[in-house]
Parts: structure tokens; C-alpha cells; sequence
């Protein structure tokens, strides 16, 4: 006789090891431009990147500001050319990297979500189970005053 919360768990863990599976390997079976836009994304996301990004552009700006030999003169033309070229080529990088990471997240959500129904069902095995056990003590604690009602019958009659 099949029990189906029984059924209902081992389906759930299947399900879920399948995800797990294709979730613990998202950098394997990605492209190679998915591994690109990760890893400029995490580069252009730390902090080493902002240091030196900001030492360069002042040493740019010390530069033509004060040199007889200026590339790019006052209102620096080039260097907003240079950092809207940076801009318009990071940001699609980025939200590629990001719209991958939520996948990510939205596959390990679901897998959250299965284990707390596993997890649920679990405790409902367990508290039926228990409520078995006190049914089956009430009974026996039932027949045990039942019989020594009866001795106590017997033995005052």
C-alpha cells in the first residue's frame, strides 16, 4: 500500500536534487560571454577598480590642467568621450550579469520553497505520528484503569 506523503517527499527530493544539480554548476555550463560579463562585473564592482579609476582620472585632469603639453584642455572633452565610451559598454555588462545572477537566485528560491514544503510536510508526518502515540497511551491507559477497576470490583465483592 503506497502512502502518498511518503510519494509526495521522495518526488519533492528528486525535483530538487535535479535543480541543485544544474544550480551548483552555473559557470560550467554557461557561454563564454556569460563568464565574460561575470567577471567584469566583478571587477568593475570592487573596489580596486574605483581606486584606481579615481587615481587615474585625477592624474588626467593634474595633468592637462597644469602641463604645456595638454591633451584634453579644460572643460576635458575627451575624458567625458573616454568615460561615456566606458559607461555605454559596462552598463549592458552589467545588467547581463546581473538578469544571470537573478536565474540564479529565482532557481535557488524555488529549491527554498520545496524544501519548506518538505520540511512542512515532515512536521505534519510527525505530529500525526505523535497523535498516534497519544491515542494508542489513552488507550492503554484506558484499559489499564479498566482492569483495575475490575480487580477492585472482584476484590470488594
Amino acid at each position: 500500500m503506497s502512502n502518498p506523503i511518503k510519494d509526495s517527499l521522495v518526488n519533492m527530493r528528486a525535483r530538487a536534487e535535479k535543480r541543485r544539480a544544474k544550480a551548483e554548476k552555473p559557470f560550467v555550463a554557461s557561454t563564454l560571454g556569460q563568464r565574460m560579463a561575470d567577471t567584469v562585473a566583478t571587477w568593475v564592482g570592487s573596489w580596486r577598480f574605483v581606486i584606481i579609476q579615481s587615481s587615474l582620472l585625477a592624474a588626467w585632469i593634474v595633468f592637462n590642467a597644469m602641463s604645456s603639453q595638454r591633451v584634453d584642455p579644460y572643460p576635458f572633452v575627451l575624458l567625458n568621450l573616454l568615460l561615456s565610451f566606458q559607461a555605454a559598454y559596462t552598463a549592458p555588462i552589467i545588467m547581463m550579469s546581473q538578469n544571470r545572477q537573478g536565474e540564479i537566485d529565482r532557481k535557488r528560491a524555488i529549491d527554498d520553497f520545496d524544501i519548506n514544503c518538505k520540511a512542512e510536510i515532515e512536521i505534519e508526518t510527525l505530529h500525526a505520528k505523535i497523535d498516534m502515540m497519544r491515542e494508542q497511551e489513552i488507550a492503554q491507559l484506558t484499559a489499564a484503569v479498566d482492569r483495575l477497576s475490575r480487580l477492585l470490583e472482584e476484590r470488594s465483592s
